[in-house]
């Protein structure tokens, strides 16, 4: 007697189905969810990038983090100057670098991690200017780094290399003062630094340094921050001091061991 046989079931699934389509749900979920997000995020950065703070913000801005110091009209106390007369371009250097707001009392101010935004060290700067007119920001012309090279080197060994190095490498002052490194200066705080004098600074006004002048100056130390040093190895580009020591160290210290080494062999 033939066997009879038993229609296979159908619409039977796997029992892996349902962690599959489980898995992609959740992965659709998320794409869309990443997608929108991210959308929703570009289009806050394009209306945070398109929105200007006033001077009424700096106002707040310089209230909030400045006034403790420099009191609330700009007057000054025991523990900061006077910002009478100092201009959005003392502002901007001093903001821009970190030197300000200052962590402690000290010889000098050092250029720290910077605290605002440059909309916000616009807005301070713009309120500052606005309270208390001072010198203010260049034509594009004199940040442009097409002077005159020879002669902006010439008038920097003249003016600033006894205190910057030559190089613009930096030096010691007196009683814990220093002379920053200008190779990473942007040529606005170049320009801001001969104008203001910031600390041990010398104004630089259009008497000792025409427009020209400054923009000359401003042309080699551009140059100097984008040229590579010829020789190789600048050692800071610190002179004869840092190329002696390495010498010594490097060079004798080779000669050393290469005595050291022959005598061992002939032993």
């Amino acid at each position: 007697m033939a066997r009879e046989k038993k229609p296979r079931s159908r619409g039977r699934r796997s029992p892996l189905a349902a962690t599959a389509l489980i898995g992609i749900g959740l992965l659709l979920t998320g794409g869309i969810y990443a997608g929108a997000s991210a959308a929703m995020a570009a289009t806050g950065d394009d209306s945070a990038a398109s929105s200007t703070l006033t001077v009424e913000d700096g106002q707040k801005l310089f209230q909030a983090n400045c006034a403790t110091c420099h009191g609330m009209d700009l007057q000054g106390s025991e523990s900061g100057p006077s910002l009478y007369g100092v201009g959005e371009l003392s502002v901007h250097f001093q903001v821009s670098t970190g030197r300000m707001p200052l962590q402690a009392q000290a010889p000098q101010a050092p250029q720290k991690p910077v605290q605002f935004t440059e909309e916000q060290t616009a807005a301070i700067a713009a309120y500052v200017q606005s309270t208390s007119p001072g010198p203010t920001y260049p034509s594009d012309e004199v940040l442009d780094g097409d002077g005159d090279l020879a002669h902006g080197a010439e008038l920097f060994r003249i003016n600033c290399a006894m205190c910057h190095n030559v190089a613009g490498a930096g030096g010691a002052l007196t009683e814990g003062k220093y002379a920053p490194s200008l190779h990473t200066t942007s040529a606005l705080n170049i320009y801001a630094a001969m104008v203001t004098g910031p600390q041990n600074m010398p104004v630089f006004n259009n008497l000792n340094l025409t427009p020209e002048d400054k923009r000359d100056v401003i042309s080699y130390l551009m140059y100097q921050q984008e040229t590579p040093s010829p020789g190789g190895f600048d050692l800071g580009s610190l002179g004869p001091v840092s190329e002696g020591l390495f010498i010594w160290v490097f060079g004798i210290g080779s000669l050393i061991a290469l005595t050291v080494w022959v005598t061992a062999k002939a032993n």
